[in-house]
């Protein structure tokens, strides 16, 4: 990251403070409040420097970026567990002598390492502080890492790397968005974001491989930590027929991590809210904003139909073509989602939405304004 780690290092220095001026029951919206807008401060730096200057983003600032919100991750998470009492704040008392030998010094030095463990800032997934204490109090009990674990890992990866570069070969030599045509742009839509979910899941396999490598995740553990951990439920987000599934699968540590800082304090809208935040979270590009009210809608019609249509599956027959409709449906809105969000711009959101691709959306849209009306 290079001078942009002075991006990082402000807001942890921040958070330890703010640890220990505010009071633990207002602790949690204060931090919350402060890496936001922060972090969009950051969002907004990025998107001046690329539309307005026209100057391109390196490397080094999508590094930063990811990392710092990351880093939002992992302190709100503090903060929430100090606000549930998970985590008890220990004052700083006395002199600078009395201080650096007492419990508050060790404490301060154990947030930092948290919040600086640099496999989570690169993409790693996120756990609690007490689980991260307590990783590593007993590492001095496991004498080398899981190098199977790590080795399948990065073994799967580079077998997704090159079926992802297969995928790319192909898709050169098709028509792009821009230029397809009816029912070719579904095709070029799918395999498109086909070559996203690859790059993603490789990226994940990759950091648990490198949090396995740490110390992290062992082996025979299947409940509690570990089960907090698997990003890359690859089987599951692949043969799902329900986007809900698919919603708390993809990316399953953000997912709990945003259930629990959103969806289960809200009372009103809390699907709808949470959606909204995470499109906040992610930089509020156009494609973004587009991308994740779109995907709250898509879960709450998906409850509503699974729900309408599960007493009608009473033969085997029924429930195989339901299963294969609704995963054909599935994978289609998905992929009309990966396109919004990671395209981002105004463009893509209008060659999608103006060609048949919309048509998978619109009809799961459609059937939620019909049970609504029903209901009403």
């Amino acid at each position: 990251m290079g001078p942009y780690s002075v991006i990082i290092f402000i807001p942890v220095l921040a958070s330890i403070v703010l640890f220990h001026i505010i009071s633990w029951q207002s602790i949690h919206w204060w931090a919350l409040a402060l890496q936001m807008a922060w972090q969009t401060a950051c969002h907004l730096w990025l998107l001046y420097k690329e539309y307005y200057l026209q100057e391109e983003i390196t490397l080094r600032l999508f590094v930063m970026i990811s990392a710092l919100m990351l880093l939002t991750q992992k302190i709100t998470t503090l903060a929430m567990d100090i606000d549930e009492r998970k985590v008890k704040i220990i004052p700083v008392d006395g002199g600078m002598k009395n201080w650096f030998f007492s419990g508050s010094a060790q404490q301060i030095l154990m947030f930092l390492s948290y919040l600086l463990f640099f496999p989570a800032l690169l993409g790693g997934p996120l756990c609690s502080f007490v689980e991260f204490h307590n990783q590593v109090s007993e590492s001095h009990r496991r004498n080398y890492p899981c190098f199977k674990q790590v080795t399948k890992g990065c073994l799967f990866a580079l077998i997704l790397q090159t079926l992802r570069i297969l995928v790319s070969i192909n898709i050169s030599s098709q028509m792009s968005l821009l230029s397809c045509r009816h029912l070719n742009c579904v095709y070029t839509m799918w395999t498109t974001a086909l070559l996203f979910k690859l790059s993603y899941y490789s990226h994940w396999l990759l950091d648990e491989s490198l949090f396995r490598a740490a110390g992290f995740l062992k082996e025979n553990q299947v409940d509690g930590f570990q089960a907090t951990f698997y990003d890359a439920d690859i089987w599951t987000l692949e043969t799902t027929h329900k986007i809900s599934v698919f919603t708390r699968t993809w990316n399953k540590s953000t997912a709990n991590w945003l259930r629990r800082l959103i969806f289960e304090k809200c009372k009103v809208g809390s699907l709808l809210i949470t959606f909204a935040f995470s499109a906040w979270w992610h930089g509020l590009y156009p494609g973004h904003v587009f991308g994740f009210l779109c995907w709250a809608l898509l879960v709450k019609a998906d409850y509503r139909i699974h729900k309408y249509f599960n007493p009608c599956q009473q033969s085997w027959c029924r429930r195989l073509l339901y299963r294969i409709f609704t995963w054909l449906q599935t994978q289609l809105i998905v992929a009309f989602l990966i396109m919004a969000i990671e395209m981002r711009g105004f463009k893509m959101i209008w060659l999608l939405c103006s060609s048949y691709n919309c048509f998978f959306p619109i009809l799961y849209c459609l059937s939620l304004i019909s049970f609504i009306k029903r209901k009403t």
